[in-house]
């Protein structure tokens, strides 16, 4: 196995509840109210539909908002990885990723393991540090591996997928990746909205079952994969081995993607300046001025090694 590399569950394609357009020479994230699931080639005009978004779409009249899937694993850490994560805007590398007690850090010397404060109170952070989540999930039978992978920096589907997925592994005696469950779109209004709609992601039983029928079909398929010599445990244990493999997980394109999706020009994600910056403001230390500042610079090392983090 390579060192230093992730190993992350393979992707057949993604699910998003939003789209990139093009508006005045700018690529910027637009937000919807459905589903949308699509390959992993992309076109002109985005991402190419994957074939369920089609048969899904025309059996829900238009709009995607529930999608039946199962879950990879039993353990929901596996399934769904939520972090403190701050991007470098110019690069599109992860600084900093940590869970509020410990992080893993760029610095001039490699990775370093420090305190993670939480975003609200990290002087490095300072508000571009944002909760960011990955969700794989399987639709479908052809390919009992091959995922789809939901990323999200919103709290209310953060908070939501991670408290299912405990809840629903507690209640089924260890049995998340045998329970029909489902991808459900839900709406919500806030003061903070001003009365708009604002769309997060659920998981629940499949529509048209009950808790109680969904845990006895995962009995039934605990059972027949035992039968047939499906080890659940040691998919768990080797894919908790492949996310320890890397300090990040995402490769450089999914970065890119991510940058693109999540910090649209002219937000303060930690990197790029947005526009409008006044001079005071421009004259600011860079994040990677702030990194380089944390540790002194290694012995007989140039001065500016890692600075840049490129």
């Amino acid at each position: 196995m390579l060192k230093g590399l992730s190993i992350t569950p393979p992707i057949v394609g993604r699910i998003s509840i939003g789209k990139v357009i093009e508006k005045q020479g700018k690529r910027l994230p637009e937000k919807d109210d459905q589903f949308t699931i699509t390959s992993q080639i992309q076109g002109r005009d985005g991402w190419l539909p994957h074939p369920f978004d089609e048969g899904l779409r025309k059996a829900q009249g238009g709009k995607i908002r529930n999608i039946p899937i199962r879950l990879l694993f039993n353990d929901p850490d596996l399934n769904f990885r939520a972090d403190y994560t701050l991007f470098d805007r110019k690069t599109g590398r992860q600084l900093c990723v940590g869970n509020g007690e410990q992080c893993r850090r760029r610095t001039p010397d490699g990775i370093s393991v420090l305190p993670c404060p939480s975003p609200d109170v990290c002087p490095l952070g300072e508000g571009a540090c944002k909760p960011y989540g990955r969700l794989n999930v399987v639709i479908g039978d052809e390919d009992p591996f091959g995922s789809f992978v939901f990323r999200t920096t919103g709290f209310n589907s953060i908070r939501t997928l991670m408290a299912r997925l405990q809840y629903f592994q507690a209640i089924s005696s260890n049995r998340l990746s045998c329970l029909p469950l489902e991808l459900r779109l839900r709406g919500k209004s806030t003061r903070q909205s001003m009365g708009t709609p604002i769309f997060y992601v659920d998981i629940t039983v499949r529509a048209g079952l009950s808790v109680e029928e969904a845990l006895t079909d995962a009995t039934r398929v605990e059972r027949e994969r035992q039968a047939a010599g499906f080890d659940q445990a040691a998919l768990d244990q080797a894919a908790r081995v492949g996310f320890a493999n890397g300090a990040f997980e995402d490769t450089e394109e999914e970065r890119n993607d991510v940058i693109e999706e999540f910090y649209p020009p002219g937000e303060d994600g930690g990197g790029g300046q947005p526009t409008g910056t006044s001079a005071a403001s421009a004259s600011k230390p860079s994040l990677s001025e702030k990194l380089a500042s944390k540790l002194p610079p290694a012995a007989g090392s140039d001065s500016n090694e890692g600075s840049g983090l490129a």
